[in-house]
């Protein structure tokens, strides 16, 4: 510090920064890069400008797959959150008042930490946990059990109609956990005489949750919102697992990532598959500034 500040804060930056430069922007700059070029990963690539860009356009699969994003989209945020406020606030508050103090549902501590448990599970495990109970002959958990009352066994992955959302049945039961621990710390802000006093003008738990946990948890909601939509824009981890011939059948539940790796690893398209990637890149970014700008309210003051 007896040389000024500036350099104090330079010496600390300069690891982390070059560090980042190193590792994130100059990987993302050879991406991009490599997207205007034809190379195959062994040749040098020729320079084709946006010739990968335009096919890109014109490719079925690739809208195919955007547009199950969308499904994921809209899907995996709303009923993650829905059923993780459901739970948080059945967990912080859902026991009503007891000695004048609003207290959650008997053993919440231990509801916590069982509906946290599926985040902490590998995306393999998972993979190799959900084909074992969605299994489409009788061995499988669920066909099992429909087995046993004379019904037909259901094609979870097999099923083009029933697949995408099978998969998306899993993101979710993966992801509730998380979302509630994040809501319960945000319930846990808010002051509990603000509860008290809502019960005492005879408001109800529906109108508790909509009138006060709702308006005071919307920055909480709208970084779980923003969360879940880049989780519904890679999905690719699950899909390549669980999915029958990865991104199967017959391409109904494919998405992004699974078709740049299927470009690159499958088809030495690397050109191609990074204009995939800067595609998905942009599409990512251009979904968080948009979710951010439009959920934006005043902050409401405890």
């Amino acid at each position: 510090m007896r040389h000024g500040k500036y350099p104090f804060v330079i010496g600390f930056l300069a690891a982390p920064v070059t560090i980042y430069v190193v590792f994130v922007i100059a990987p993302y700059a050879q991406a991009f890069y490599m997207a205007l070029t034809n190379w195959r990963g062994l040749s040098p690539g020729r320079f084709v400008g946006l010739e990968n860009f335009t096919r890109l356009f014109q490719d079925d699969v690739f809208w195919k797959a955007l547009q199950h994003h969308g499904i994921l989209l809209l899907a995996l945020p709303l009923i993650t959150i829905v059923i993780a406020l459901f739970l948080a606030f059945m967990l912080n508050v859902g026991g009503g008042s007891q000695k004048g103090v609003m207290t959650g549902v008997w053993g919440s501590k231990f509801y916590r930490v069982v509906f946290f448990l599926p985040q902490v599970l590998a995306v393999a495990i998972l993979g190799v946990l959900f084909q074992a109970i969605y299994r489409p002959d009788g061995s499988g958990m669920i066909n099992s059990l429909v087995a046993k009352v004379g019904l037909e066994p259901i094609g979870f992955l097999i099923n083009p109609d029933l697949a995408l959302w099978s998969i998306i049945a899993v993101l979710v039961w993966q992801a509730v956990g998380f979302y509630v621990v994040l809501f319960s710390a945000g319930m846990s802000n808010i002051p509990k005489d603000i509860y008290e006093a809502a019960m005492l003008d005879g408001a109800t738990r529906m109108s508790m949750f909509f009138r006060v946990t709702l308006p005071l948890l919307w920055d909480t909601l709208q970084v779980a919102w923003v969360y879940l939509g880049i989780a519904a824009f890679d999905a690719f981890a699950i899909v390549q697992t669980l999915s029958v011939d990865q991104g199967g059948p017959d391409g109904s539940t494919t998405v992004i990532g699974m078709e740049i790796y299927r470009n690159a690893f499958t088809y030495s398209k690397y050109g191609y598959a990074s204009a995939m990637g800067v595609a998905l890149f942009f599409l990512t970014i251009t979904f968080a500034a948009l979710s951010l700008r439009v959920s934006r309210r005043e902050s409401v003051e405890m």
